[in-house]
């Protein structure tokens, strides 16, 4: 049976849209939120948007959440039905992360790495316990935060790059060579996913997956249903100066920078009983944003859906077709609220058939009953 168009509605649709729009300003006598407020003060949010929302544009992403009431989901959604209306105007050629202007960087595999560890911003090591004086914060304790730190800066200027841990690892021979990359990536925005895809797919339909269920799949993985334990061998978060072809003469030239999140885990090595010498696994997580969970998350996804091509998936988490089906949180989410949409026709069609299926339990029940 299929869906059928329903007319009529229209003035009851208009008035739910005003009042949507109505319950953001008769909440009390704020001012309205700006939407660099939201992009400086939400940056965890923001960047989580950004990211499932597949496009790097700050200012609507913040209108997005604004626009959304601060529904994460609903924002994505329309960052991602925005980039579908804009033309494609030049290809990314591979970048090298470790050109990031870094603020954070951290390894859990070794306590001194080159270049040294970098906290950053971070609340790892803060109790979670309410900080009630920003109930009442002013824009002077704003200005008194940032003139204390600025004003505390060290002189030594900061490197502006740092080694990867892994590429020591590799030194060492413990870890696998990083092999070249000549083919195109797969254009997860372009092509469907006929399974198996490649490895780049699955990394970039992970980059914008949500960030639960990138979680819920992981955590599977983790406890249990899978066999990656894994080191997180770098965390990054930073700025990546984006390079693009200049269109006159091919040049590449830096066009802008973008706020990602990078992730490399260790995971244990494995005897493939070819004689090869062993080495330690490696799994990858990138995404837009300041997003550390997702980043780690997608890593270990990675490592186990990898760990499957050479005995097939043995649970959930490494079977890239479960994996990379159920982690879009825009598609999820549309096929979840469609429920509650008008079903009027199919829900009859249940009503008649349990009618029908009432009355012949019925009518055989009496014939039970006659017979006795």
């Amino acid at each position: 049976m299929s869906y059928v168009a329903v007319r009529g509605g229209a003035e009851a649709i208009a008035q739910s849209n005003r009042l949507l729009d109505a319950l953001r300003a008769l909440g009390g006598d704020s001012a309205p939120i700006e939407i660099d407020a939201i992009e400086r003060q939400m940056p965890i949010l923001h960047g989580r948007v950004l990211s499932e929302g597949g496009l790097y544009h700050p200012t609507l992403a913040a209108l997005a959440l604004k626009q959304s009431l601060g529904d994460p989901l609903e924002a994505a959604f329309m960052l991602r039905a925005y980039r579908s209306t804009q033309p494609r105007l030049a290809t990314m050629p591979p970048h090298e992360t470790s050109g990031m202007r870094l603020i954070r960087r951290i390894s859990a595999a070794f306590k001194d790495i080159p270049g040294g560890q970098m906290l950053g911003p971070t609340p790892d090591y803060l109790q979670r316990l309410f900080r009630f004086d920003l109930i009442e914060e002013e824009p002077q304790t704003f200005r008194d935060i940032a003139r204390g730190w600025l004003g505390n800066l060290p002189d030594a200027a900061l490197p502006t790059s740092f080694p990867k841990v892994v590429d020591a690892l590799r030194g060492e021979g413990l870890l696998p060579q990083a092999e070249p990359c000549d083919g195109e990536p797969f254009d997860i925005t372009r092509a469907p996913l006929v399974f198996p895809v490649p490895r780049s797919a699955s990394l970039a339909t992970m980059a914008r997956g949500e960030t639960g269920g990138l979680l819920a799949l992981a955590y599977s993985n983790m406890r249990g249903y899978g066999d990656v334990h894994p080191t997180v061998g770098e965390l990054r978060v930073g700025y990546l100066p984006i390079e693009l072809p200049h269109p006159v003469t091919g040049e590449l030239i830096e066009a802008g920078e973008v706020l990602m999140t990078e992730c490399e885990i260790i995971a244990m090595y494995e005897d493939t009983g070819t004689g090869d010498k062993p080495v330690f696994t490696l799994g990858y997580g990138a995404c837009f944003g300041h997003n550390e969970v997702k980043a780690i998350a997608m890593a270990i996804l990675d490592r186990s859906m990898q760990a499957s091509l050479a005995h097939g998936p043995r649970n959930p988490s490494e079977d890239p077709e479960f994996v990379l089906l159920h982690v879009d949180g825009i598609e999820s989410m549309g096929f979840c609220t469609h429920y509650k949409m008008p079903h009027y026709i199919t829900f009859q069609s249940d009503l008649d058939r349990l009618r029908t299926t009432q009355s012949k339990h019925q009518a055989r029940e009496k014939e039970t009953s006659d017979a006795r």
